[in-house]
């Protein structure tokens, strides 16, 4: 996808992450970091050598025609990212993952950010599912996909490792004919 920004609402938008962009990621990801190592695996350990290395990574994925992952900029300030996993060209389907600063939650912007890569992937690229997976107990990451009218599938038993925790994660999805939502909400 080719894309400078791509406006959420106003003063807020996606925009590919770039290396210009490692001080700053870095940055929220250590004034964040004792909130997202509740939830994701990599928080806790994460150098600046290894954002230097995620923004590499996401510029080859998207090269390689297999997604991309963008900053979310609110006023001029990057407060997250989010983007697909990779793309499955053969089965047609991705999925979708994101954090969001933990002062920045509850205003509906990663709701809107992640509708626009929901209606991307499945009416630009025409894939068949999109999926979200989060951890049970993670409600407000939860809230998302259940707010855009994804579908609950199932629930995974102890299918992450997160610090010395293992969690459980649900898993939601969306497919080709389904409606999202546009109800926006706390997050």
């Amino acid at each position: 996808m080719q894309m400078g920004r791509l406006k959420i609402a106003d003063g807020s938008y996606l925009r590919l992450l770039g290396s210009s962009d490692a001080e700053e990621l870095h940055g929220l990801i250590e004034a964040n970091r004792p909130y997202l190592s509740r939830w994701l695996p990599w928080a806790a350990g994460q150098t600046f050598e290894h954002t230097v290395d995620f923004i590499g990574r996401s510029r080859k994925q998207l090269a390689g025609n297999g997604g991309f992952q963008a900053a979310l900029i609110v006023d001029d300030e990057l407060v997250g990212v989010v983007g697909y996993h990779g793309v499955d060209w053969d089965s047609r389907r991705t999925s979708i993952g994101y954090w969001l600063s933990e002062e920045r939650q509850g205003r509906g912007t990663m709701t809107a950010a992640v509708r626009l890569l929901t209606e991307h992937a499945l009416s630009v690229w025409e894939l068949n599912r999109v999926e979200i997976r989060a951890a049970v107990e993670n409600l407000r990451s939860r809230a998302i996909p259940e707010r855009l009218g994804f579908r609950e599938e199932a629930t995974m038993r102890r299918v992450e490792r997160v610090g010395d925790r293992q969690l459980d994660c649900v898993v939601y999805s969306m497919v080709a004919g389904d409606t999202v939502s546009n109800r926006v909400g706390a997050e």
